[in-house]
């Protein structure tokens, strides 16, 4: 059986951020995930999770040292400025110690959007494999998946340089590293490309983490245009045995929507 994940910056939303634990677990799952950490309490979210039983799957590399902030957020992945490097680093740094805290598995990473200065696409790919290169052994000696996304352009992200799953598969296998790895969005590649299950299946020791959502909308699956009743029995056929995050807008309650997943597995 899948084991699914919601999204709690999008799914429960009628209640505080710090009671969406309990109420993830009252729709009776036993894992949530969020993006970026930085401004909420750890601690706090650590109880939590121990007094409900809830494991939190992934988070996005963030940080709360305004500097490096300011450097990570504004140059990203995609440039060879030593000092982006560095910044990148440090964020790692500072999200893994705070992935141990709370039992994070993954961090997920976007790569930032396409650069316009010159610098010639097959460079800023270049980039991203030398920067993600610089990190790996940092995320191989603390024991935590980096996981790299791509994202549509046609609908919610414009100007971002990693739309095609099949480039950040080919960027993974340059960068070599059991601990990176690929979000693969199905939403986002839906839009982007389709062809789902072949792509799942072809490349599926790369996949670090799966998110869901329908298309058009990005609402529960169900809702719109992807079978994910086969799409659910393709990934479980694999034998995956990670974590599938719910990152949609529900249409109805969110602990409703979380049901009719569960239900597409049947």
């Amino acid at each position: 059986m899948l084991k699914f994940s919601p999204c709690i910056e999008m799914m429960f939303t009628n209640v505080d951020f710090y009671d969406r634990f309990k109420a993830a677990k009252n729709a009776g799952v036993d894992c949530v995930d969020f993006w970026g950490w930085a401004g909420r309490n750890i601690n706090k979210m650590k109880s939590l999770c121990e007094e409900n039983k809830i494991t939190i799957t992934s988070i996005t590399v963030d940080t709360t040292d305004s500097k490096v902030g300011e450097v990570f957020n504004k140059k990203k992945l995609l440039t060879r400025d030593p000092d982006a490097f560095d910044a990148f680093y440090k964020a790692c740094e500072e999200s893994i110690q705070v992935a141990h805290t709370l039992n994070v598995p993954s961090l997920i990473v976007t790569v930032g959007n396409t650069r316009n200065d010159d610098v010639t696409r097959y460079e800023q790919h270049a980039n991203i494999v030398l920067m993600l290169k610089h990190v790996a052994p940092l995320f191989e000696k603390f024991g935590v998946t980096l996981i790299v996304e791509p994202l549509n352009i046609l609908c919610n992200h414009m100007g971002y340089f990693l739309s095609s799953s099949y480039e950040a598969f080919e960027i993974c296998n340059e960068v070599g590293s059991k601990s990176v790895k690929i979000l693969y969005d199905i939403y986002h590649q839906q839009i982007t490309e389709g062809n789902l299950i072949p792509t799942i299946r072809k490349y599926f020791d790369l996949i670090g983490h799966f998110h869901v959502a329908d298309v058009p909308g990005r609402h529960e699956p169900g809702t719109g245009e992807i079978n994910y009743k086969n799409v659910f029995k393709a990934i479980e056929d694999l034998g995956y045995d990670k974590y599938v995050g719910l990152e949609y807008s529900p249409t109805v309650d969110s602990a409703a929507t979380i049901k009719k997943v569960l239900d597409l597995c049947k």
